[in-house]
């Protein structure tokens, strides 16, 4: 009786402890991906896109609120938009294996 408190005790540390690093893995992964773009909501027909990698080439595609592609780019900074009616968008930026989604609104 004492070997299965002692087995569930364990199984319960081992758990707690993976559950700690996975934890602190997605931390690290949560630091990295910082993908961001301003201004929000958009008004001069031009986003401006962030990263802690600022060289790279960020691929962008935006969707309408039915989902459809709207328009699609690859940058590095800046994404002109001026093509785009006023409205709701979603934009979703992708930087090597790091991506966002966000609600984007032209004025």
């Amino acid at each position: 009786m004492i070997k299965k408190y002692v087995t569930y005790l364990v199984f319960a540390l081992t758990l707690s402890i993976s559950s700690v690093a996975l934890a602190q893995d997605k931390q690290v992964v949560a630091q990295k991906t910082e993908l961001n773009f301003y201004p929000n909501p958009v008004s001069d027909g031009k986003v401006f896109i962030t990263s802690t990698v600022t060289t790279s080439n960020k691929e962008v595609e935006i969707f309408d609120v039915l989902g459809k592609s709207v328009l699609k780019a690859t940058v590095v900074r800046e994404l002109n938009i001026s093509s785009l009616s006023p409205g709701v968008y979603l934009i979703k930026i992708k930087e090597g294996e790091n991506s966002v989604t966000r609600k984007l609104i032209i004025k």
